[in-house]
């Protein structure tokens, strides 16, 4: 029976037990090698199991790292999705595997080298994806599309400018502000809005040092949501302190006061402020909905 790339992802939909002895057929210098799409049982129990004990290791450095928040952070319909992947009970793929590798913090081939490995081939695109009437699922390996600042952006694209550090004349110290005519990160415009996120009034930034390891290592970037600056304990903003751009943990104190917690504690205890040092020293910039981690 010839089962095509379309049938593939609809039969997905319905049941991932389908997938168990189906490997995807694709050319290379005329030599077609097969690439399993699943795993047997006993692959897909290991890989389950270290997944589940990486989160349970990050867990144990930040309790606020709830399946429900990897659930909305991955974008996924909620946490049972979290669990069953834990769980082994839904087959890790390249797509999920990535996902939960950008939250957690760790290289694919921890988990799963088998997709690891498929994960780090050049893109597959159909070879006869202009032939309508064509049944072929022969595939051709093509170079990974890259883009830069000159390449035009897509029709579900936007731009969002990162925030910096800048030097105030006469000795005014310095301020955190938007890099108009600087770096920009290309996010969806359903992405953005899935989160109700204006793209007007977000931007980007960098994450410098170690106090936020090991959820955000030195050079990891945030999104941040400029219009959402009401402070909900225990939920990761960006603030502008004294001109110093950080990202941290805030937890309200009584009298307008603030905590400023890090992921490493150890070498970054809790800072606390009144609500007039808050007042003259502290702007809160926005609340982060998204993070990037370079491994």
């Amino acid at each position: 029976m010839d089962i095509s790339v379309t049938s593939f992802k609809q039969q997905e939909k319905k049941s991932q037990c389908c997938f168990d002895n189906i490997s995807l057929p694709y050319k290379l210098d005329g030599m077609t090698i097969s690439i399993p799409l699943a795993a047997d049982d006993e692959t897909r129990k290991a890989e389950a199991m270290r997944l589940k004990a990486i989160f349970q290791d990050r867990k144990r450095n930040d309790p606020t790292l709830t399946q429900d928040k990897i659930a909305d952070l991955c974008e996924w319909s909620g946490q049972s999705v979290v669990s069953q992947y834990l769980n082994g009970r839904i087959p890790l793929n390249i797509s999920a595997l990535i996902k939960f590798a950008n939250v957690l913090g760790f290289s694919l081939d921890e988990v799963s080298p088998r997709l690891a490995a498929i994960a780090e081939m050049p893109r597959l695109r159909n070879s006869q994806e202009h032939k309508k009437t064509s049944a072929s699922t022969d595939w051709e390996m093509h170079p990974i599309e890259v883009w830069d600042d000159d390449t035009p952006l897509g029709p579900d694209e936007v731009e969002l400018p990162f925030f910096k550090e800048v030097e105030l004349s006469a000795g005014k110290g310095s301020e955190v502000m938007l890099e108009t005519n600087g770096r920009k990160l290309r996010f969806g415009k359903r992405t953005l809005k899935r989160k109700s996120i204006d793209p007007a009034a977000a931007g980007c930034v960098p994450v410098t040092g170690n106090s936020m390891e090991p959820v955000l290592p030195d050079g990891s970037t945030v999104g941040v949501d400029t219009a959402n600056t009401t402070i909900q304990d225990g939920k990761m903003y960006a603030i502008d302190h004294d001109g110093q751009l950080r990202v941290k943990l805030l937890y309200r104190l009584p009298g307008s006061g603030l905590r400023l917690r890090s992921y490493n504690t150890d070498e970054h205890p809790d800072e606390r402020y009144d609500g007039g040092y808050v007042e003259q020293h502290i702007r809160v910039i926005g609340k982060v909905f998204w993070y990037s981690v370079m491994l």
